[in-house]
């Protein structure tokens, strides 16, 4: 598993942007995929997570009716976030994970796979 992300960039609050990560490499198996997002000087945080078998997602507070974590239909191991009405404190590293597991995690020690990062900036 090779997953890489796309989408980041600068962006004005209220504006939105949609991220995407895909598995570059492919992999035959399909994964439950989250979000994650990391500031200089913080710890690493969860965003968003989808389950591969149920599709249930799960959000970190901050984000609820903001952001929205889908897969594509059609491409395994491909998923997005949609993130609207952007604020300053949405500015990040944002960062794609993939477990083994078959349900949606929070927590990233149990995430197998990681991108490296898309930057999201939001300026006021």
């Amino acid at each position: 598993v090779q997953l890489v992300e796309s989408g980041g960039g600068l962006v004005q609050t209220g504006d939105s942007l949609r991220l995407s990560c895909g598995d570059s490499a492919r992999a035959s198996s399909a994964y439950s995929m989250g979000w994650f997002r990391q500031v200089p000087g913080k710890e690493r945080e969860f965003v968003a997570a989808i389950g591969w078998s149920t599709g249930s997602t799960y959000y970190t507070d901050s984000v609820k009716g903001r952001f929205t974590i889908s897969r594509d239909n059609n491409a395994k191991n491909l998923v997005y976030l949609q993130m609207n009405r952007l604020k300053s404190e949405d500015t990040a590293v944002y960062y794609c994970a993939a477990t083994r597991s078959n349900y949606a995690l929070t927590n990233l020690d149990h995430y197998d796979y990681w991108g490296q990062g898309t930057q999201v900036t939001v300026s006021a």
